[in-house]
C-alpha cells in the first residue's frame, strides 16, 4: 500500500528550466532582436523558394515573427515601463541554399521554443504568460511547416 505524504512534508520542486522574472525579461529583450533577425532570414529565404506555394508558407512564417516581435515589445514595456532600445550586434545569416536555409530555420524554431519557455516559467500568472504560450505553439507550428518543406524538397532532390 502506498501512502500519500501532505503536501507540508514535500520538498519544493524546481522545474529545471525555471527563470526568475529577472531573468525572463532579459530573454524577453533578446527576443525581441531575435524575431527581427527570424524575420529579415525568412525575406532571403521566400526568394530563395522554388514556386510560389512554399514561398506563401515561409510568408505566413515570417508574418507570425513579425507580431511576435511587437508582442514581446509590448509585454516587455507593460512590465517594466521601458521600451526595448538598442539593436543587436547579431548579424542575419545569408541563405547559401534553399535545403540549408530550410534547415537552419527549422533549427531556429526548435530553439525559440527552449528560449521561451524559459521565459515563460519567470512571467506572472495571467495574460502574458497567455500570450507567451500561444507564441511557443506558433514556433512549434513553424517548425512542423519548415519539417514538411524539408521533407518535400529533400525526396523531390532524390
Amino acid at each position: 500500500m502506498y501512502m500519500v505524504y501532505p503536501h507540508w512534508f514535500r520538498s519544493q520542486f524546481v522545474p529545471i528550466w525555471a527563470t526568475s522574472t529577472q531573468e525572463a525579461l532579459e530573454l524577453m529583450k533578446t527576443s525581441v532582436q531575435g524575431e527581427r533577425n527570424d524575420e529579415l532570414f525568412y525575406d532571403q529565404l521566400i526568394q530563395a523558394a522554388p514556386n510560389h506555394e512554399q514561398a506563401e508558407i515561409i510568408a505566413s512564417i515570417r508574418n507570425d515573427e513579425r507580431g511576435h516581435n511587437q508582442m514581446f515589445r509590448q509585454m516587455y514595456m507593460e512590465l517594466t515601463g521601458h521600451e526595448v532600445t538598442g539593436v543587436s550586434n547579431e548579424v542575419p545569416e545569408q541563405v547559401n541554399s534553399y535545403i540549408a536555409g530550410l534547415q537552419k530555420a527549422f533549427q531556429g524554431e526548435l530553439s525559440a521554443v527552449e528560449k521561451y519557455r524559459k521565459i515563460w516559467f519567470g512571467l506572472p500568472y495571467g495574460v502574458y504568460k497567455d500570450t507567451l504560450y500561444g507564441i511557443i505553439l506558433d514556433e512549434q507550428k513553424h517548425a512542423a511547416k519548415y519539417n514538411n518543406l524539408l521533407l518535400h524538397n529533400l525526396s523531390a532532390n532524390r
